[in-house]
């Protein structure tokens, strides 16, 4: 020991309940939510006792605080993200352009992977639908999706209205208006203005790390739920269409997300890094409003412009929905499997191409998928008694599928920031390309809620 050097105190060790990580404790939560419902489930009429579906209220409780943040954290955002760095309409436009392109290509090679899936595995063979009903299927495909409802649907007549009503693309609309508007105004205005939403922007980011401490408690819940009222015991005899779903779902992530990754070079172990956490939010609560606060930050921290962010993010979630375009391609074949209809290849492309154009549509539509497969059952002549039998294990399906569109999602918004060459990377992610172009890149601020990976 050099004499007099400090003494250095030993660093006290954490409780072990403090090691613990956030992630980690949502997947404790996991589990103990799935025994629960297994234990607990539903009890038949007139019987009481404790069931797992009395723990809705945590659940609810959860998703409703997430709702609550959603409107002022996205409109503050994208504000200073157009207004505060000089974008134009212009540019805002060119973003918007290449998102919509790289949207359409990839849900077009979503639901061409559920295509060959459904053909390959042919799960509905041997379902029985005789005795399911087709109340369910008959009433979600009243509910028609039209262009000019979509393009009406975009622009609230109310922000107020819209703020109320948690309508996404309509907030994004109105905040990319006011940005555009706010950016051509000088002085104290424009000052204010800025300043105003950017400390809105920053509370609203302490607000999810507050909110994120309590998701272990709500996503137990949810899944709790989930399990006592549909049981362990539906996967028997739809099974294999369970199955199929997630195996498609994992080879269009190996076949597609993977390699668009490496085409753009995004690092993906600190993409997945700034992922696991919301997709576990949206997989647990098959709710993709849950998983876009914590998703929007992340993204943000990960060092994609918030410009971007804020845009592509809400905006992928009416029309970059690889789940759900993948799961409806896989659910509306199993059906005509399951009838012991044999549908030639050009009818389900055509039915294909209906899918890709109405799925479009229905971003504030609640069970937005079953409503889009309902009509399209509907519209080919299917019995629209396989949306019944679906229901079943649409709960399961609906984790997956909710997931993958919060993936797809958060991969769109780092592919647009590389596309438009604002996305910096670490010298740990390609040092040679970085040494090459003779830049030095920063890594970006992260700003990562407390207890979070």
């Amino acid at each position: 020991m050099i004499a007099g050097a400090p003494v250095l105190a030993p660093t006290p060790r954490q409780p072990f309940f403090r090691r613990i990580s956030q992630t980690q404790w949502i997947l404790v939560a996991m589990v103990l939510g799935i025994a629960v419902g297994h234990f607990f489930p539903d009890l038949p009429e007139g019987t009481k006792g404790f069931e797992a579906t009395d723990l809705q209220v945590l659940s609810t409780v959860f998703l409703r605080m997430i709702k609550s943040l959603i409107v002022p954290l996205l409109f503050g955002t994208l504000v200073v993200g157009i207004a505060g760095h000089g974008d134009d309409m212009k540019r805002v436009g060119k973003l918007a352009f290449r998102s919509i392109v790289y949207f359409e290509v990839v849900t077009t090679l979503a639901l061409v992977v559920g295509l060959i899936a459904v053909n390959v595995v042919k799960p509905g063979r041997g379902v029985n639908m005789q005795s399911a009903s087709a109340e369910a299927g008959e009433q979600l495909a009243t509910t028609h999706a039209t262009f000019a409802s979509v393009v009406e649907h975009t622009v609230p007549q109310s922000f107020f209205e819209a703020a109320a009503k948690n309508e996404v693309l309509q907030i994004v609309f109105f905040a990319i208006l006011f940005a555009v508007g706010l950016s051509q105004v000088q002085g104290p205005a424009k000052t204010f203005m800025l300043s105003f939403c950017e400390s809105l922007s920053e509370v609203m980011f302490k607000f999810v790390g507050i909110v994120m401490k309590f998701a272990p408690v709500g996503i137990g819940a949810a899944i709790a739920v989930t399990v006592g009222k549909s049981g362990i015991g539906v996967l028997r005899n739809l099974g294999v269409l369970v199955m199929t779903l997630y195996g498609a779902l994992a080879v269009f992530i190996i076949l597609v997300l993977v390699p668009i990754a490496i085409a753009f070079k995004v690092p993906i172990r600190r993409f997945w890094q700034a992922t696991k956490e919301p997709w576990l939010l949206a997989f647990t609560t098959a709710s993709s409003e849950a998983a876009l606060p914590l998703a929007l930050q992340n993204m943000e921290a990960l060092g994609v412009p918030r410009r971007i962010v804020a845009f592509v993010l809400p905006t992928g979630y009416s029309f970059n929905l690889d789940g759900s375009t993948l799961y409806l391609a896989l659910a509306s074949v199993f059906v005509a499997q399951a009838a012991g209809i044999d549908m030639p290849l050009s009818q389900q492309i055509l039915m294909m191409l209906t899918l890709m154009l109405t799925s479009k549509g229905v971003a504030a539509v609640p069970r937005a998928s079953l409503v889009i497969l309902a009509g399209a059952l509907a519209q080919f002549g299917l019995p629209l008694q396989g949306v019944a039998v679906i229901l079943g294990v649409d709960a399961l399906m609906d984790m997956a599928r909710t997931s993958i569109n919060l993936v797809g999602n958060c991969l769109a918004t780092v592919v647009m920031a590389r596309w438009e060459g604002t996305f910096e990377l670490s010298a740990e992610d390609t040092p040679v390309a970085d040494a090459l172009a003779g830049e030095p890149l920063s890594m970006p601020a992260v700003r990562v809620p407390d207890g979070a990976d």
